[in-house]
């Protein structure tokens, strides 16, 4: 009974997050896009680099997460392949554990190799990265300059986060691609 409750709280926390972000038109997602990567370059004069080198990138503008011991986490971003964009996708993630908080932040995926960015595209509509894939998130601030060599075949940078949240993780998140 108290998993059915603990279901419920999980749906209409996603729920209310995705609805309160989900009205963007693909122009809007385009331009706040375009922005966040401005912001991302600015912050660290190598990023631009780093992502001309990289095979495609997810751009997510706007990533709202909050949580009280349940905790939920959406946003809409723009696939790109060499600066074009190629699909628009929603990001949706749920969390137990020792949580507290809220915050928005901006994230771009890099694809840094043909295989991950190919299983990526070729997933059909939907992919885990629990089960898919793992996502490495890279740690940096602005008077460094990003590791053009990255490992990992897909890097996720944070950036721009508002707000104060007690963790932050990738498992459990869900990327699905949008028909705008």
């Amino acid at each position: 009974m108290k998993l059915n409750r603990f279901i419920k709280l999980i749906f209409v926390i996603l729920l209310s997050m995705t609805t309160l972000t989900m009205a963007k038109s693909a122009k809007t997602l385009d331009h706040d896009a375009n922005m966040a990567i401005n912001k991302f370059i600015s912050e660290n004069k190598s990023a631009d680099a780093f992502l001309v080198k990289a095979k495609a990138f997810l751009v997510f503008p706007e990533i709202k997460e909050a949580g009280f011991f349940v905790g939920g986490k959406y946003g809409e971003g723009v696939l790109r392949v060499q600066r074009t964009t190629k699909g628009y996708y929603s990001m949706t993630a749920a969390s137990v554990g020792m949580q507290m908080g809220a915050q928005k932040y901006s994230m771009i995926i890099a694809f840094t190799t043909d295989e991950a960015l190919n299983k990526f595209l070729l997933a059909d509509d939907e992919w885990d990265t629990e089960v898919d894939g793992k996502i490495a998130v890279a740690e940096w601030n602005s008077k460094e300059e990003l590791d053009k060599d990255y490992k990992d075949p897909m890097v996720a940078f944070v950036f721009d986060s508002k707000g104060l949240m007690g963790s932050f993780s990738m498992e459990g998140t869900k990327f699905e691609k949008l028909k705008k």
